[in-house]
């Protein structure tokens, strides 16, 4: 088999990194994701939901008030997002005290609330109203973030709509979310990110999947997930790609970057666009590429200095998403670190066999130059919970690229490999290099391929990253613990730091319509 896996020393290095003395009230180390935070919607208040106790439930499903929030003031960003880090740390502690008491709230309904519910509640009301208290020093105080503060528990995916127990405030983002906002056919050269992506193909097919799979209740991760039902054989999806037409003056090159398949096992658990400072800030591992400086720490000064594994020495850019893991009761490096087993991410990381970097152009016309230190997150790493507005993760086999899945992993047949791929948000506001919510700079092409107004086509960037696994369903990516690891959660992060002359070779190649490396 051409797969590697590496328990390397830089794993702990990295995995461990110093708390960065954030405290709160009880205690604990602060975490944030942000960038996992925009699939709630802005309506009023959803329909409540009553216990039911022939539902098994499975997660903790908590709004997301970072979706909610207007334009915070530069001056109140780092305690906001301080803020919102113990937020992501409490929905953390509660799922772990929730999943450790599974069997006593099944048996005893109240106790989810008085045990579980109702103290992170409280902690999230707290930390809504330093929010508040932060924007207000600089700003209009935000209106109507405290019915936010209650969450839910929530069935898995093959149980939505079966009811949950909670306060009737916690968002049900289940239904309604189908759309893809334009992540779907206006994608271009993305790899066979078009249309629904086969994810309502009927992918339940779960017959003979379980191999591969322990854990409770079917599970693999510890009980954590995923479930055999997340898995699809790729020979039954229906091919699904449909690629918008490319129009006359269309930017028909592409550029792809060499940055190698991290074998040099850079990993931690941090996430510098939106948890500067903070270590563990995603509450999984990641795999990195191209820049190696990166880390929660790193300031874009750090960034433009920092040794990079790409070929072209002139892009220091820095490529990471979540770790893919192998189910095989083997245990890293990081089995008692944060990211790691302590998030309940455990398994053997898989190096890829292949990652291709490639930007290209716009199917109506030329693309301008990104700006240096432009950040895009693209995906949702809290989908499960958030509805899948936001996905865009997409996963196929070799061989079968014309059928591409969102909600479910494939089972690629002998001689084929897991594929999956990111096609970034490819128009840019021509202002910002980051937003308050890490989307809203950044936009995706509408469906004949055209920016949002105001937007300006930029190179789009898609990554395919491919893994030599084993035929079944014994793999999965990290995710934070109450997301399941489920498939849809998958997601990638880009920092440009391109120096001006590459930057200015890769538009002049895209829009020449050459393929240049």
């Amino acid at each position: 088999m051409g797969r590697t896996s590496r328990k390397r020393s830089t794993l702990a290095n990295r995995a461990i990194v110093a708390s960065a003395a954030l405290i709160l009230g009880g205690g604990g180390l602060i975490a944030v994701n942000v960038y996992a935070s925009a699939g709630e919607g802005a309506s009023g208040s959803p329909p409540d939901r009553t216990w039911n106790m022939g539902t098994q439930m499975s997660t903790i499903d908590c709004p997301d008030v970072g979706n909610e929030l207007p334009d915070v003031p530069a001056e109140a960003r780092w305690e906001v997002d301080r803020e919102l880090a113990a937020m992501d740390t409490q929905i953390t502690d509660a799922y772990q005290q929730f999943a450790d008491r599974k069997d006593e709230i099944s048996r005893d309904p109240n106790l989810a609330e008085n045990a579980v519910l109702g103290p992170l509640k409280a902690k999230r009301t707290a930390s809504i109203d330093r929010i508040a208290t932060a924007v207000e020093r600089n700003a209009d105080r935000p209106q109507g973030l405290d019915g936010l503060a209650p969450c839910s528990l929530r069935a898995d995916d093959n149980n939505q709509g079966g009811g949950g127990y909670g306060s009737g405030d916690s968002q049900g983002q289940d239904a309604g979310q189908g759309d893809d906002q334009g992540q779907g056919d206006d994608q271009g050269a993305d790899q066979g990110q078009g249309g629904d992506q086969g994810a309502d193909q009927g992918q339940g097919q779960d017959a003979g999947q379980d191999g591969g799979q322990d854990g409770d209740d079917g599970q693999g991760q510890q009980g954590n997930g995923p479930e055999a039902s997340d898995f699809v054989d790729i020979q039954s999806v229906q091919p699904n790609v449909d690629r918008p037409r490319q129009r006359r003056g269309a930017s028909r090159g592409t550029f792809t970057t060499d940055c190698g398949r991290n074998e040099n096992g850079k990993f931690n658990p941090d996430n510098v666009i939106v948890a500067p400072g903070v270590s563990n800030g995603a509450h999984h591992m990641h795999d990195y590429v191209g820049n190696q400086a990166n880390d929660a720490f790193a300031s874009d000064d750090d960034l433009a200095n920092g040794d990079t594994s790409c070929r072209n020495q002139g892009d220091r850019s820095t490529y990471y998403w979540p770790v893919l893991r192998l189910q095989n009761g083997t245990a890293e490096n990081d089995a008692d670190a944060d990211g790691g087993g302590k998030d309940q991410n455990v398994g053997e990381i898989q190096t890829p066999s292949q990652v291709t970097l490639k930007f290209v152009g716009n199917p109506t016309g030329k693309v301008t130059a990104m700006p240096r230190f432009l950040r895009i997150i693209t995906g949702d790493a809290k989908a499960f919970t958030n509805g899948d507005a936001n996905a865009n993760a997409s996963w196929s086999c070799t061989g079968f690229e014309n059928r591409q899945l969102k909600d479910k992993y494939p089972i690629c047949p002998d001689g084929s490999q897991v594929v999956r791929s990111f096609a970034f948000q490819s128009c840019w506001d021509g202002q910002n290099t980051d937003s308050a919510n890490h989307r809203t700079h950044v936009a995706f092409a509408q469906d004949n391929g055209r920016c949002p107004n105001g937007f300006r086509a930029i190179p789009q960037l898609v990554q395919r990253i491919v893994y030599d696994v084993p035929p079944g369903p014994g793999f999965a990516v990290d995710s934070f613990p109450e997301q399941l690891h489920k498939p849809v959660t998958d997601h990638g992060d880009f920092i440009n730091v391109f120096d001006d002359k590459l930057m200015k070779k890769v538009v002049s190649c895209i829009n020449g319509g050459r393929k240049c490396r």
